[in-house]
């Protein structure tokens, strides 16, 4: 038999010091000396991050639109959702919309808030939003400089297969994938 579980208390940890260690385009490395809510002093480094969105296209006829880009730090081409960093006091919706014209081209009638999470929260800041974009219009991409998009549509089948057979490996796109077959796909209420 295992320990019953402990409840925690919600206390936040103490910060006793905090440096910025390097700021990036993309991301920053800050280490903290803190007191942390369980009373110990320790020191942590968290790497800093605006934000980011990751949308969910979905045609009329059912099929989802990915893009595959090639991911530097993996070494690989990778089949992923629409995803971006957020722009400085963007919103979501602001931020969904942008990203799905840069990659895709389609425009969205709307935009649906259904999961927001962070995707490593050991060390890493990041706060990600994902959004169902429907009422899709085709359009022209406007791809950012370093973007070399390749963009697809994929039935349910054929990415429940992917994600199966490991041929999709990007975490965000395979937790929204399957958090909207289990929970959004058939009509189940959306919050927005």
């Amino acid at each position: 038999m295992g320990k019953a579980a402990v409840k925690q208390p919600d206390k936040k940890a103490k910060i006793l010091r905090s440096e910025v260690i390097f700021e990036g385009k993309s991301f920053g490395v800050r280490r903290d000396e803190l007191i942390e809510p369980t009373g110990v002093r320790t020191m942590r480094e968290v790497v800093t991050h605006p934000g980011s969105v990751v949308v969910l296209p979905v045609l009329p006829d059912g099929k989802i639109v990915l893009v595959r880009q090639y991911r530097h730090a993996t070494g690989q081409y990778l089949w992923e959702l629409v995803a971006g960093r957020m722009e400085k006091g963007e919103d979501p919706k602001s931020g969904a919309a942008r990203e799905l014209i840069e990659e895709t081209g389609y425009r969205a009638k709307r935009f649906t808030l259904f999961l927001d999470l962070f995707p490593t929260p050991g060390f890493l800041a990041e706060r990600m939003y994902l959004l169902l974009a429907e009422g899709l219009t085709l359009g022209e991409a406007q791809p950012e400089e370093d973007e070399k998009l390749v963009v697809r549509t994929y039935s349910k089948k054929q990415l429940e297969e992917m994600i199966r057979t490991r041929k999709m490996r990007d975490a965000k796109s395979i937790a929204g994938l399957l958090f909207y077959f289990r929970f959004l796909e058939n009509g189940t209420p959306r919050r927005n």
